[in-house]
């Protein structure tokens, strides 16, 4: 007989009331919210107020505080809502809320919370029954032997043993002993799940492209390569050639077949192919496509959205980074590049991708040649426009290289890179708040913190869980990895519009648990979760839901009539402001034409006296010459005077001389002489 000592975790109530102190709550009757307030949001904090004094006090029978005090009155109101919920119920609820709030506060309690060891018989039928407590069956920790005898499973709550007698406590990575040939190590390859089986097509191993297609049955936990038969021309692919070696290709599940899209070869195409693997004849075949295909590249994104793949940006052949949009419809097989509004993200390669209710697209993270990115993007598939929005909570750290898959509303990334060192963490982020938290984190330089890994959704004993393959940390890697989440959401969320933030409280609060969940309408609110616990199947206790229910309907009803009364305030303002703003934009365009009348009437006297000064120029100039004119004509005149002086003289002595020859006048020459 072998014995293996498994950690069970503490058993209700003793894991409420460890719960309750880690909390805040002194374990008194009348204990407040107040230590809990600084952890929590105020909502969840009269939540877990309510719930604390429901299992610990019962129904609440206390008349309604008549001082006014917000306080009083909205923890009265929350503990009353109640109704006649059961202590276990309350219970569970608290624990679930503070999980889901603060998913590592049983290990961070663990200083001050002993934590019990169960010895576990290996091949034994054994069964510890349920321990009854003040009317309330608690559930302990029970051991049951499978069929076939070879497989144990310990389970509560928190703690379940995996197959092959691995123990996997939830949020938790755990290697699973797996059989057969393991598939070379590798990274940047391909992954996808089909009934229980995941795929592995290509990928890089040290330099070296592939072209294998390996596949683990997720129920043996067993590998086995896939003998691909030479396939027949078709329609679809006319030619039959084996497939060429290919990585940074992405893998997606289409009907019966597996669709291997872009990724880099070594005899790169000058456009996206599409491969398709027929899983029931196990041929590879390249489908024929129309439209104007994108370029070829590798490090994509392809997110499968209804019957359409959106591919986004990638690195092309020539190391060219790439943020283009485009849609390949896989029922006409028709390629369409997306002119999208808004500012796209920049052109990156290595990042993820997912879809959120069949609408928005998110990208986060990625590369580029100099850095990486933490930014996250969304992109509304129907008005096909991008944004940024707001991130909330625990922000990741910048990478490339990492996986995504989501689950639910829950979108979950593990590994990537700095371009210095591997990313440790695990981190969800809910895609309905935006709000990202920490899952867990690995130690040392394992292939969870590495680049280029696969990350896919599987299922495991009916639950879901993550599943991870391959990367590259400094070595290349074949191992395999498994997560079960308790982050996972039931309820699959659709596009919404904004609602109070208490609804959203409620909802948050019910996002824990991982019971059986009923709906029911509220008024044009939407739906909220009717939490029904796994253990209370009596129908006194769904009464008592019910009754609880429809406390909490009425008191949200009330908060959406104050809200909507704010809203419609909030409308009528905006309102007004429209009206100023266009009344504004108004006197703002008469201005403008006046300001435009007097820059024409400003520019016409510009001209004009831009003529008068060409004028007064033209006129100085005459000017100028007149007073020329009129020296040279003083000066002519004197050389005029001159000229008749002259000429008088002539003449005088010329009449002289004649009458002097008569007078005898003896001639002047002659007396000269």
């Amino acid at each position: 007989m072998a014995m293996a000592r498994a950690s069970s975790g503490l058993a209700y109530p003793d894991r409420f009331y460890a719960a309750a102190s880690y909390a805040g709550f002194d374990g008194s009757p009348t204990s407040s919210s107040k230590g809990v307030s600084s952890k929590f949001s105020n909502d969840v904090a009269l939540l877990l107020y309510a719930l604390y004094q429901q299992a610990t006090v019962g129904r609440c029978t206390v008349p309604k505080p008549r001082v006014w005090s917000p306080v009083e009155q909205s923890k009265w109101t929350s503990w009353n809502g109640l109704g006649n919920m059961a202590a276990a119920e309350a219970m569970r609820l608290f624990v679930k809320i503070l999980e889901e709030e603060d998913p590592g506060w049983y290990s961070r309690a663990s200083d001050f919370v002993a934590e019990p060891v169960v010895d576990v018989e290996m091949n034994h039928n054994t069964k510890v029954e349920p321990v009854t407590e003040n009317g309330n069956p608690f559930p302990e920790t029970k051991t049951i032997s499978p069929e076939n005898g070879s497989m144990l499973e310990t389970q509560d709550k928190d703690v379940v043993l995996e197959g092959l007698g691995s123990i996997a406590v939830y949020d938790q990575w755990i290697a699973p002993p797996v059989s057969g040939q393991r598939p070379k190590p590798r990274y940047e390859h391909g992954a996808a799940v089909v009934q229980d089986k995941m795929y592995i097509f290509g990928g890089n191993h040290n330099g070296r492209y592939l072209n294998d297609l390996q596949v683990l049955d997720l129920r043996s936990w067993t590998w086995s390569k896939v003998e691909v038969k030479s396939g027949t021309e078709s329609l679809e692919s006319p030619s039959t050639v084996p497939l060429p070696p290919c990585a940074g290709h992405s893998l997606i599940q289409w009907e019966n077949k597996l669709l291997s899209i872009a990724g880099h070869t070594k005899d790169p195409s000058e456009t996206i192919q599409v491969k398709a693997f027929d899983l029931q004849t196990c041929t590879w075949s390249t489908l024929k496509t129309y439209g104007k295909a994108p370029a070829s590249r590798g490090g994509q994104s392809v997110t499968l959205v209804g019957t359409s793949l959106v591919i986004f940006g990638g690195q092309d052949a020539k190391r060219s980074l790439l943020n283009d949009l485009h849609l390949l419809d896989l029922e006409t097989m028709t390629w369409d590049e997306i002119d999208a509004v808004g500012v796209p993200p920049s052109p990156r390669s290595d990042h993820t991708a997912a879809v959120h209710a069949e609408r928005y697209l998110l990208i986060f993270g990625g590369g580029s040649h100099a850095t990486c990115f933490n930014d996250l993007h969304v992109l509304d598939l129907q008005a096909m426009e991008w944004s940024r929005p707001t991130q909330q909570g625990d922000i990741p750290s910048p990478r490339a290289g990492h996986a995504g898959v989501p689950v639910g509303e829950n979108w979950f990334i593990v590994g990537g890179g700095d371009n210095k060192s591997g990313v440790s963490e695990t981190v969800v982020l809910n895609m309905s708040t935006l709000g990202w938290s920490v899952v867990t984190t690995v130690q040392g330089r394992v292939p969870l913190a590495s680049e280029g890994l696969s990350l896919v959704v599987g299922s495991h004993n009916g639950e879901d869980v993550l599943i991870s393959f391959g990367g590259y940390n400094g070595r290349y890697s074949n191992e395999v990895n498994v997560l079960k989440p308790s982050h996972k959401s039931t309820l699959q969320t659709k596009i919404m519009e904004p609602v109070p933030e208490s609804v959203s409280a409620v909802h948050n609060a019910t996002n824990a648990t991982r019971d059986v969940e009923s709906e029911f309408e509220v008024g044009q609110e939407g739906k909220i979760r009717e939490i029904v616990m796994d253990d209370v199947d009596s129908e006194p206790m769904k009464i008592k839901t019910e009754e609880t229910s429809e406390r909490l309907i009425a008191t949200l009803k009330s908060e959406k009539e104050e809200l909507e009364s704010s809203l419609s305030k909030e409308k009528m303002q905006s309102h007004q402001l429209k009206q100023e703003l266009a009344e504004a934009e108004t006197r703002n365009s008469d201005l403008y034409k006046e300001l435009q009348s007097v820059r024409g009437q400003l520019a016409s006297e510009q001209s004009r006296c831009f003529k008068l000064e060409v004028d007064v120029a033209e006129l100085r100039q005459k000017l100028q010459t007149m007073e020329t004119l009129q020296k040279e004509l003083e000066l002519l005149q004197r050389q005029k005077a001159a000229s008749e002086q002259a000429l008088n003289a002539k003449q005088r002595q010329s009449s002289g001389g004649m009458w002097g020859w008569l007078a005898g006048t003896p001639d002047e020459k002659a007396d000269d002489a």
